[in-house]
């Protein structure tokens, strides 16, 4: 991916929600760039912001302050944050977003092809209805989808084929980034592997790039070129996506890494279980966050919160004592 172009440069990203007097910090200072055509995995427990942060980079929530950085077709770099309703009206279908559940993100009450169709509508309304059906057509059959099947509606559908259709939602725009928000958490196993594959395939044609977010790691590293490992709303690790999982520096993402299961009979794991409850992020921990619940904890990890910094090219740590730990990763050669 070295030879493509940043198009996405994430900067210093926070996110507060006040509700009834009291500040919870979803998001605490983000940054982390993608390339084109590349995909960046996502991943931590539930409630690390995750989401918080998928919906703040497509301005379905606006930050409380930060920049999202975003490189046009015309080679042209805009806040997408900050930019008015004219220009936003021009470059949001540029950035999609296709939804965790496919069950609550599809209106019943509309035909599956009134769904694909309604943001073309939304974005070209003087394009003639001919055309918007053959383009919706077109876009379904690349999806997997029986096109002979959408004048049904949603409730006719298998899951699987429903998140086929948030998909096709997304790419009917002709979108150059897509943040998938736990696209196939909510499906069986091998529909997983389907969805996976088809978002792959449509990677390679489209040259689409992807905001990957997930708690599953084995999804994240089979489809991910690189990867951001969140916890309690800050990003601790950031890299490659080889590099992380058998290299990894920051102890909360050495943790994560023992608990995938490894297909081999051979290869003996040992958990590494973190002790005690993801703080509140209404009432952070002093210092480094996660001093709570780390075995490599110091006094100066419960007085001084760690910098975000390059540890080796490429590879960005929050920890203090990032490359002298010794941290084990997984390793596929034994």
């Amino acid at each position: 991916m070295a030879e493509n172009k940043q198009i996405l440069d994430v900067q210093h990203i926070h996110m507060q929600f006040n509700t009834s007097g009291v500040c919870v910090r979803a998001v605490t200072d983000v940054s982390f760039t993608a390339n084109e055509g590349e995909t960046i995995g996502i991943v931590g427990e539930s409630g690390c912001g995750k989401t918080t942060l998928g919906r703040c980079i497509v301005r379905a929530y606006q930050p409380t302050s930060g920049k999202v950085m975003y490189t046009t077709r015309e080679g042209e770099t805009l806040d997408f944050l900050q930019i008015d309703k004219a220009t936003m009206k021009k470059y949001r279908k540029e950035i999609q977003m296709i939804f965790q559940d496919p069950y609550s993100s599809l209106d019943p009450r509309m035909t599956v092809l009134d769904i694909i169709k309604e943001p073309l509508a939304a974005n070209f309304p003087k394009m003639p209805k001919a055309e918007m059906e053959r383009r919706v057509m077109d876009i379904a059959a690349k999806v997997g989808l029986n096109t002979t099947y959408l004048k049904r509606y949603p409730h006719a559908f298998s899951g699987g084929q429903r998140q086929r259709i948030g998909i096709a939602r997304a790419l009917v725009l002709n979108p150059r980034i897509i943040v998938c928000d736990e696209a196939v958490s909510a499906l069986d196993v091998s529909i997983q592997a389907q969805v996976i594959n088809l978002l792959h395939d449509l990677q390679k044609e489209f040259n689409l790039t992807y905001l990957f977010i997930s708690h599953d790691l084995s999804v994240v590293e089979y489809i991910s070129d690189r990867v951001g490992v969140m916890y309690l709303g800050k990003l601790v690790e950031y890299a490659r996506t080889e590099d992380l999982f058998s290299r990894p520096m920051h102890p909360y993402t050495e943790s994560l890494l023992s608990a995938v299961p490894i297909a081999d009979p051979t290869v003996k794991t040992e958990r590494i279980p973190l002790e005690g409850e993801i703080p509140n992020p209404a009432n952070p921990p002093s210092g480094c966050y996660f001093h709570t619940r780390c075995r490599y904890c110091q006094q100066k990890c419960k007085e001084c919160a760690p910098e975000y910094r390059e540890i080796e090219p490429g590879h960005f740590v929050a920890c203090h004592f990032a490359g002298e730990l010794g941290l084990r990763g997984i390793s596929y050669d034994e």
